[in-house]
């Protein structure tokens, strides 16, 4: 036993050993045998926080305790090349444009509200793998962001309970309508397993209001008038999230295990923008026209998820896998924009009233057969994936004006939308996992068929047929160095929501719509780097470049003088070159650090609204993540992060940088199960810098920035206990496409 644990010694760095023996130990140098009588081992040592695998880096989430509080979102920003801005998207290499993996399964949507679903404390690790194979979905530019859920023990229970309770806001900008947000969570997690049952349930619900102040300036000139609307007021958010999730397997013997998953969760949303308007309109005739009006501007969303799933998984003789699943995800997605426009803030006189509610169901299905072998060296790897989702949305408009007693129904911006989408894909894909190379190649096909129909459209159909290659090769330069180098081409399809003709009413200034006629976004990218392992940590390095077809952007037009009108459309081409690194060591026995970043050139070109005018931007951009890790003693830690994001282009103009300073202080218990942790978020302390962002766009007859400012120096406490520690991955299910269309 003693020699066992001296090999997991040898394999955990860095670490110590205290030994008590009588006999002098022998140093493994000397010609004589060694003589070694312990009576007792005690072994402290610390998981690196990083590691390399074939395709993938894979980062700890206890190295994080600045997100502990949270959710995945929380988490993942801290890793190199995430970033989240001011307006919540979160990025990968610059782009929202990546896929979401949870316990190896895909989930199609928003990366950040897949990932707002997930307690960070039920996340064992995270992956990042920038040049997915064959074998997995083609979606997302950006790459794969692959989330472990924490594991359970051996036969017996597990329990693991967290609460999170935040402080009364330091500053709420004397809000009127959302002035008091409410910070809490608890989420629970219950594991029971035998040698051939296991059983684990799971239930989550986060409350996180925000309190947020927009200040707006924007302008229009059309012919004959010039039209100034800036704005100024509240912007603000209550949100809730809850879930309840079962996950049951079965194995009747060693080569078959049969699993079933559900998940019953809900997610509601609602946006203030109490805006107070001072439009000025300049005409030949008159130097000034003046009107000031407030308008009152709520945005409700809601939605109720259910998924249901089912797999096996077989073993044939030795060296064969046969994985097969299917999948059914429902939601009910529905939504209410009330406008109110007010000769002044409390005002009985209302100039115009506008309501555009939303009923938008959806059913989706995913059915996969999986097929892997082992051959010597050798990994072959097969299957089909059959993915269909149907959503069917009423929308409608309706507005009463001033001197009007009941709503009117606005047939131009009400109707139905119909959208299924069909994807086919097949792949192959052979590998080297061991050896002195180590390399991956395959290939794989998709055939995407779309159906759209509207009542304010002509129906559209598309249909189109990628292929996806792949492939990687790993070499070892030295003992602690190896280089790499990469290819894979991915896609972006769009969401039924960018594809909406319908148009909204968001708020005073903005009326959005969708294109039908969008077209998928396709992505190839090359990456060359090199891994070092030091003594104490670990560097790596990655230059990658990327061509960007079709590229999928949200831009502005006018509307009439005090009204933009917010599409989605395609752009011809965008490239973006770049390097990015990531450092973790480890400073003596207290102090551990990590670091990463990402800077890039990104350009983008094109024509958009089947206008005539050719657009082109580009800019250098730079992200950095830092988190510093204490250790001190009787079990304390502190640890500080910082996510900083510089300016970057857009089609039609620049998103400002953003900023958020973070500090954790936790302590555990001798015994490890509990845990208590205070957090200091978004630091500020009044110098104005710390979760806020500026937004500007730019076109031949408008003008808009708009400077976003949220809560900061925001407060919580949180206390976690656990029953049992942990060595076995508990796989609870997520919402898949129905997050995508919230």
């Amino acid at each position: 036993m003693h020699w066992l644990m001296a090999c997991i010694w040898i394999s955990i760095a860095p670490a110590e050993v205290q030994s008590q023996s009588k006999d002098t130990i022998t140093h493994r140098d000397s010609t004589t045998l060694p003589r070694i009588s312990l009576n007792e081992v005690v072994i402290k040592g610390r998981k690196p926080p990083v590691r390399f695998e074939l395709d993938r880096q894979v980062f700890r989430a206890a190295e994080f305790a600045t997100a502990r509080n949270g959710n995945a979102v929380d988490l993942v920003r801290n890793l190199p090349s995430v970033t989240l801005d001011g307006q919540g998207s979160l990025q990968l290499r610059g782009t929202s444009s990546f896929l979401v993996m949870i316990n190896g399964k895909p989930a199609q949507g928003d990366p950040a509200f897949i990932l707002s679903q997930i307690p960070a404390s039920q996340i064992d690790r995270i992956e990042v793998i920038s040049a997915p194979g064959a074998a997995y979905d083609a979606d997302g530019r950006g790459g794969i962001l692959h989330i472990t859920t924490l594991s359970a023990p051996e036969p017996g229970w597990v329990v693991q309970a967290n609460l999170m309770q935040g402080a009364p806001s330091v500053q709420d900008f004397d809000n009127t309508r959302y002035r008091h947000p409410i910070r809490n969570a608890a989420d629970l997690l219950l594991s029971w397993r035998n040698p051939s049952w296991e059983i684990s349930a799971g239930m989550n619900r986060q409350r996180n209001d925000m309190a947020g102040y927009r200040l707006g300036e924007g302008t229009t000139r059309l012919p004959g008038r010039e039209t100034a609307f800036p704005s100024e007021g509240e912007r603000s958010f209550r949100r809730r999230t809850t879930g309840t999730r079962l996950a049951m397997a079965w194995e009747p013997h060693a080569k078959h295990r049969l699993e079933a998953a559900f998940y019953l969760g809900s997610r509601y949303q609602s946006r203030v923008a109490d805006l107070q308007y001072q439009n000025l309109q300049r005409l030949p005739s008159v130097a000034v026209r003046r009107l000031g009006y407030f308008n009152e501007n709520t945005q409700d969303k809601e939605g109720r998820f259910t998924l249901a799933s089912l797999g096996s998984t077989h073993t044939i003789g030795t060296t064969s896998t046969l994985l097969l699943s299917a999948q059914y995800e429902g939601a009910r997605l529905t939504g209410m924009t009330l406008n109110r426009n007010l000769a002044s803030k409390g005002s009985a006189t209302d100039y115009q009233t506008t309501q555009n509610p939303s009923n938008n169901p959806l059913h989706a299905y995913r059915m996969k057969a999986h097929w892997s072998t082992r051959k010597q060296s050798w990994t072959w790897q097969g299957g089909y994936q059959f993915r269909y989702d149907d959503q069917q949305g009423d929308f409608s408009y309706s507005y009463r004006n001033l001197g009007q007693t009941s709503l009117q129904l606005d047939p131009a911006f009400s109707g139905s939308l119909h959208v299924s989408n069909r994807i086919h894909a097949a792949y192959l894909q052979v590998s080297r996992p061991k050896g002195t190379i180590r390399w991956q190649a395959g290939l794989r096909t998709e055939f995407l068929h779309r159906s759209l129909s509207s009542s304010l459209a002509a129906p559209e159909q598309l249909k189109i047929w990628n292929l996806f290659p792949s492939g990687l090769v790993r070499y070892p330069v030295t003992e602690r160095s190896t280089i790499k180098a990469s290819y894979a081409r991915r896609v972006k399809r769009s969401n039924n929501f960018e594809l909406n003709p319908i148009p909204e009413r968001e708020h005073s200034e903005t009326l959005e719509q969708g294109d039908p006629r969008l077209l998928p976004e396709l992505t190839g990218t090359w990456e060359a780097g090199w891994e070092k392992k030091l003594t104490k940590g670990s560097l790596s390095l990655s230059g990658y470049h990327q061509r960007i077809l079709n590229p999928i952007q949200r831009v502005n037009g006018v509307y009439n003088d005090s009204i933009l009108n917010r599409a989605y459309t395609n752009a011809q081409r965008a490239l973006q070159t770049g390097l990015e690194g990531s450092l973790s060591y480890r400073l003596g026995k207290a102090w551990q650090a990590l670091i990463g970043w990402n800077l890039y050139r990104y350009q983008i070109q094109g024509e958009i609204l089947q206008k005539s005018e050719w657009l082109q931007n580009s800019s250098w951009i730079m992200s950095l993540n830092m988190t510093q890790t204490f250790t001190m003693r009787n079990n304390w830690s502190l640890q500080g992060s910082l996510n900083w994001l510089t300016r970057r282009a857009t089609l039609q103009g620049t998103d400002g940088p953003f900023i958020s300073p973070n500090l954790t202080l936790r302590k555990t218990t001798r015994d490890g199960r509990w845990t208590f942790v205070g957090q200091w978020l978004f630091m500020d302390a009044g110098l104005g810098i710390s979760n806020r962002q500026r937004i500007s766009t730019v076109g031949a007859d408008f003008h808009t920035s708009t400077l976003y400012i949220y809560e900061p120096d925001q407060i919580q406490l949180s206390a976690s206990f656990q029953l049992k520690k942990k060595n076995r991955q508990i796989a609870l299910p997520q919402s898949e496409m129905a997050e995508k269309e919230f």
